[in-house]
């Protein structure tokens, strides 16, 4: 099996064009990291870094997330500190908005109204970049009172609103240049550009992953472990247990049969025939767990503060209570996933104007009456099967808390055996072979993934 990855790769470079294309996206992709790698004038990165190397535990919540999908571009004050999240941001935005605004929902369904939409994506994606900027810029400046036990000063101007100005234009500038490679990527190279972005970030942490992994087994200094053989057994499992679930969910979907009619159009007569309509078992993909990890950020941070600045112990306990690990925390993520995972399914699978596309075009399910009834029966569908996803969802993105939690496995360890870090390097690498082997296959050359034949019904 592996002789046979290593010819499928090889020939990948057999053909001109998909060479090209790869070597171009590694290229890209490599200046995606010089962008996270180049500090920002004014500010001094390598002491940030050095309290982050410090910090076991700094790596979770909000800003460990954030800090993940910027490739540690955050803690070294880089250019691209920002990431391409705000871009992220205002393309979910608009698609939330597209769902509710009918303006937006008629676009869509023009000729080159979805060009239009992602150049609003686009216009969005500045304003949220210095509002981002400015917040963070100001944030670094007070960097003793956001992260514990950070002591120093960051900033290097005496002016502080020169420093602000700059830092915000430096900052947006570097997010929309890692935009337009992104786009270069998905016009030029192999794969969805800004997902690769993204991926290429988390894949920069797994060389201190892989450090920390061996400090769990074989400590310096004559500390001891608890770590044994059997644990490290155990991880592998896991690890290969939860990699081959990702990838059979993400690629899981009920095919729906579709027949059409026989239709007459003019003079011409087209035959009729069947198809199938398939309705992905995970449809909001890793949107519900980043939803759902951003938000629940928010009240312990609250209620922290009106704890202490009120003196009111029961708030102080339940902010306790919702740090991250804690029981309750990890009741209301779950609980969050599933909501979120609905929500996005309601926002974006209409299936009032599938049935009314299916019987537009003589398309018809059989056993199911066009119209009404056909909306029903696919809204009752996607119920079933996003409540097999959203489980899902749910069981991969606690299985990091409870590794750090239960087991004392280091944070930059277990983002690796689930959560957003897994989802989105098995989506995106699943999606880049796809594109890599629909050019092998139309060069007669044998692709990286093979057919199956798993049925379900949900």
């Amino acid at each position: 099996m592996f002789a046979n990855i290593v010819n499928t790769f090889a020939n990948c470079f057999k053909i001109p064009e998909l060479k090209s294309r790869i070597l171009f996206t590694l290229f890209v992709l490599g200046i995606c990291r010089l962008v996270a790698m180049i500090p920002v004038p004014g500010l001094d990165g390598a002491l940030l870094l050095q309290y982050f190397e410090s910090q076991k535990s700094a790596a979770g919540g909000l800003l460990g997330m954030y800090s993940m999908f910027t490739g540690g571009a955050l803690e070294r004050c880089a250019v691209g500190a920002l990431g391409i999240m705000p871009y992220i941001s205002a393309t979910i935005i608009i698609q939330l908005l597209t769902a509710v605004v009918p303006q937006l929902s008629k676009m869509v369904r023009e000729e080159g109204g979805r060009a239009k939409i992602i150049q609003y994506g686009r216009y969005l994606t500045v304003p949220l970049c210095l509002g981002q900027g400015f917040v963070m810029a100001y944030g670094w400046e007070r960097a003793d009172t956001i992260f514990n036990g950070f002591t120093g000063n960051l900033v290097t101007y005496e002016n502080l609103w020169w420093y602000r100005i700059q830092t915000t234009i430096i900052l947006t500038t570097g997010t929309m240049l890692m935009m337009w490679l992104g786009e270069q990527i998905s016009e030029r190279g192999i794969g969805n550009g800004v997902s690769l972005v993204i991926t290429i970030g988390i894949l920069a942490r797994l060389p201190a992953a892989w450090q920390a992994l061996m400090d769990m087994f074989f400590p310096s200094g004559g500390v001891e472990t608890h770590f044994n053989f059997f644990h490290g057994i155990a991880l592998i499992l896991l690890l290969l247990a939860v990699v081959a679930g990702v990838i059979a969910v993400t690629q899981a979907q009920r095919k729906i049969p579709v027949q059409y009619a026989q239709r007459a159009v003019g003079r011409k007569v087209f035959q009729g025939g069947s198809s199938f309509m398939p309705l992905r078992v995970n449809y909001a993909g890793v949107m519900p767990v980043i939803f759902a990890q951003a938000i629940l950020m928010f009240p312990q941070r609250i209620l922290q503060f009106l704890g202490s600045s009120l003196d009111i112990k029961f708030l102080r306990e339940m902010a306790v209570m919702l740090n991250e690990g804690a029981i309750l925390y990890m009741i209301v993520y779950g609980l969050m996933i599933l909501f979120f995972s609905y929500f996005w399914v309601a926002t974006q699978f209409n299936e009032i104007q599938i049935a009314d596309d299916l019987k537009k075009y003589g398309g018809y399910i059989p056993g199911v009456r066009p119209g009404v009834a056909t909306s029903d029966f696919l809204h009752n569908a996607m119920h079933r099967i996003t409540l097999a996803g959203a489980v899902f969802l749910t069981v991969i993105a606690i299985i990091p808390i409870l590794l750090a939690r239960e087991m004392n496995v280091p944070y930059a360890v277990a983002t690796f055996f689930g959560g957003t870090s897994m989802l989105i390097l098995v989506g995106v690498m699943l999606d880049t072979m796809r594109q890599m082997e629909s050019h092998l296959l139309m060069r007669h050359y044998d692709g990286f993934l093979k057919k199956g034949r798993l049925r379900g019904r949900f």
